[in-house]
């Protein structure tokens, strides 16, 4: 299924897309290297102009100077760049994870990314837990909304070291967040021709969660020419199981979105195939890979950078580059044909490999 970009529409006029590149901790330098050497290819190439920008921030940089994301910094990705592409957080040397917040959702938060836009796409129906992959599509998209639900920190310890104490945290919804993610799953729906299901809890938590639903409604009642539906999310989880080929768009909060959007990796082979773009359609973006920062990886040559990879065909898709974009799935499918994958595929390739496999792919994808 493709679901149209809400960010450039058109052909490429051959406009350099400024990319800002955070490696973060763990294996993420490692993955986002080999997905910049793509698209350096790509670029060598001519089929796209991109410029590239390291940024230090991660644990690595916290530890030597106390910052975890600097106002200059903030600034100069908000104003300067089309993109940033980023790998993962997490290091047990910052046990707190102050940077990780700082740097991931404070990014999701200030840039006000709204939409985390996950594809589940099966590419090889081997690497799918499923009985009957080989027999069922599966491609479909999570749309989940990035800046409220139960991520906003809000709430409060009572009677904290005490056998009475209780921990309250708050989950918020607004319409207008709501409003937009919904409005914006329609849109996409509609143009690629897929059904939306609204994915809540409203039975359990009637407040939050019932907002969703009648802003939902609200929504599918002017776009008729819709199909659309409303799943409870144990529902949907194992209707997404039983029968992922019946999804199109799935809309949802945060913390679902983040459940239904792992499970979404496994069915299609695990985290190392599974990108994710945070979007603020025509304003900013973030493209990242959905697997963790992996310390036990690090250095080994055996993390996967195929969702990476993947991750930066979302993003010279959602800049106008098209045919770039379907080079880079191109190399990736012949790499899962072949065979030439690291080892959580099945392969024995490292990480380098399956990087020089996609360079010389996406050459051969383009003729």
């Amino acid at each position: 299924m493709v679901v149209l970009s809400q960010m450039r529409a058109g052909a490429r006029d051959m406009t350099p897309i400024r990319v800002a590149v955070i490696g973060g901790d763990g294996i993420g330098p490692e993955v986002t290297e080999q997905a910049r050497r793509v698209l350096e290819t790509l670029s060598s190439a001519g089929l796209v102009s991109i410029g590239f920008t390291e940024f230090p921030h991660g644990a690595d940089h916290y530890l030597e100077t106390g910052e975890t994301l600097s106002d200059e910094s903030f600034a100069r990705l908000r104003d300067d760049f089309d993109a940033i592409l980023f790998g993962a957080v997490g290091d047990s040397r910052v046990p707190d994870g102050r940077h990780a917040r700082d740097l991931l959702l404070g990014l999701r938060f200030r840039l006000d990314l709204f939409l985390n836009r996950r594809p589940v796409k099966l590419r090889a129906p081997a690497l799918s837990p499923l009985r009957r992959a080989d027999e069922v599509p599966i491609d479909f998209v999570i749309y989940r909304e990035n800046t409220e639900s139960l991520y906003g920190g809000i709430g409060r310890l009572e009677h904290e070291g005490t056998p009475d104490e209780v921990a309250i945290s708050e989950g918020i919804a607004s319409r207008r967040a709501v409003d937009r993610i919904v409005r914006l799953a329609f849109e996409d729906a509609r143009a690629a021709g897929v059904r939306v299901t609204l994915s809540d809890k409203a039975n359990a938590v009637p407040h939050m969660y019932g907002l969703w639903r009648r802003v939902f409604g609200e929504i599918a009642a002017e776009y008729a020419d819709v199909p659309s539906e409303m799943r409870y999310v144990d529902a949907l989880a194992m209707e997404m199981v039983r029968s992922p080929e019946r999804f199109g768009i799935i809309v949802t909060g945060n913390l679902l979105g983040d459940i239904l959007s792992d499970l979404g990796a496994e069915l299609i082979g695990g985290p190392g195939l599974a990108p994710s773009a945070n979007v603020n359609p025509g304003r900013h973006a973030l493209y990242e890979p959905v697997h963790g920062s992996a310390p036990d990886l690090v250095g080994t040559g055996q993390a996967n950078p195929m969702a990476a990879v993947l991750s930066a065909a979302m993003l010279l898709a959602d800049h106008g580059a098209k045919e770039a974009a379907q080079a880079v799935e191109a190399a990736v499918d012949a790499a899962l044909e072949e065979g030439r994958t690291t080892p959580d595929l099945g392969g024995n390739a490292s990480t380098a490999e399956v990087g020089d496999r996609l360079c010389s792919g996406v050459l051969e994808a383009i003729g």
